[in-house]
């Protein structure tokens, strides 16, 4: 009796273990990559290009079989481009979704807080658009190991435009305008003015608001006193649209200037008509990446009429930032973020926006594109190599 009991109990630790291994397996043929990023708020069509970005680089992985055999689970979170609700973004999908990595968030002011967050619970997280030097490093200066960027940041991007300014535009004068409380527009807006006066240019005014002012008469009347060849102006288009139009109707003939946050469907072309900004990428790039990329994009996306959606660079870094997570955990050859964080400083890939390597802090080493508002259309100028 008693040796019959011992083979049942021996037979149901067996099919214990059985039961228990297939659960894991089944488990581990799915990987959840979390996307945050600002669908409601004050930038929306952001969030809207990054997340059908991101999920067409996951599409096309599932497609060729998904990573290391499993199936990639996309989980898509509403971050406002804000800190507290891309905080509590963060930890609901950490917490609750139990993602190891996460693609976001746009703004540097909502991928800072984040970053904080990640780093302390071993997460992987690569922001394709935030721009600031602290998005990847902490105060002290060390790198945050486990935060990484898709982007260019603003260091290069200002330089970039202030050469531009000096050199193409000739511009001697500049006016600065900036929102003191947003740290993607003061970087910006901090390392055009650097370099600006560096290359022997003077700034002959700066004037700062909040994001929530609609009215910027007061400012633009210290602009037209100055009389600038040049304004900069480096947030995003929301802001832009109101500043520029409030501009023209005062009169104000100097060309504004900005950076990556007016690259969007929404932007005025009539208010910001003669304006240049910096960027990641422009669909006129005639490598063979990108007119691929273009029609991938316009493929899948329409827009009300059914006419093939033009990816702009929120998108395209977006699918870049996407396909370097995901090569970073195919190369690490396990679902470990302590060793994808590894494997994606050491990646070297080939994006729509450029080739990808990455420096001691994470920043990406690419070029960046000179566009212009011209007739109403956005139009390739040039390109600046690091």
């Amino acid at each position: 009796m008693i040796k019959r009991l011992l083979v049942v109990f021996s037979i149901m630790i067996i099919a214990s273990m059985l039961l228990t291994a297939c659960g894991g397996a089944a488990a581990s043929k799915e990987i959840k990559i979390a996307i945050l990023a600002p669908l409601s708020g004050a930038v929306p069509t952001f969030g809207v290009s990054t997340r059908d970005g991101a999920l067409l680089a996951i599409d096309e992985w599932n497609a060729k079989g998904g990573v290391l055999g499993m199936k990639i689970v996309p989980v898509v979170a509403d971050s406002q481009c804000a800190a507290d609700p891309a905080v509590n973004a963060a930890n609901k999908v950490i917490d609750q979704d139990e993602v190891g990595y996460i693609i976001g968030e746009v703004c540097s002011s909502a991928s800072i807080p984040i970053s904080e967050i990640v780093n302390q619970k071993m997460v992987v997280q690569i922001s394709p658009t935030s721009t600031n030097l602290n998005v990847t490093i902490n105060a002290d200066g060390s790198v945050k190991p486990y935060t990484f960027r898709a982007c260019f940041i603003d260091p290069f991007q200002g330089t970039v435009g202030a050469k531009f300014a000096l050199s193409d535009l000739k511009a001697k004068t500049a006016f600065v305008l900036y929102d003191q409380g947003n740290d993607y527009v003061r970087g910006l807006a901090e390392a055009f003015e650097e370099a600006f006066t560096a290359g022997g240019g003077e700034i002959v005014g700066k004037e700062t608001y909040t994001g929530q002012d609609t009215d910027f008469s007061a400012i633009l009347a210290k602009v037209a006193e100055a009389k600038p060849d040049l304004i900069y102006l480096p947030d995003y288009y929301n802001i832009v649209n109101l500043v520029a139009a409030q501009a023209k109707e005062k009169g104000i003939v100097a060309p504004f200037m900005g950076g990556d946050g007016w690259d969007s469907a929404d932007l005025d072309r009539v208010a910001a008509e003669g304006g240049y900004f910096t960027n990641h990428y422009s669909e006129q790039d005639t490598r063979p990446i990108v007119q691929s990329w273009l029609g991938t994009y316009g493929a899948k996306y329409k827009d009300a009429d059914g006419k093939a959606i033009v990816p702009d660079a929120l998108a395209t870094l977006a699918y870049d930032a996407t396909n370097l997570m995901i090569a970073a955990i195919e190369k690490a050859g396990v679902d470990d973020p302590t060793k994808v964080k590894d494997a994606m400083a050491a990646l070297q890939w080939e994006g729509v926006s450029g080739t990808i390597t990455y420096d001691a802090n994470h920043n990406p080493i690419k070029s960046a594109v000179i566009l212009q508002v011209k007739d109403g259309n956005i139009t390739y100028v040039t390109s600046v190599a690091p």
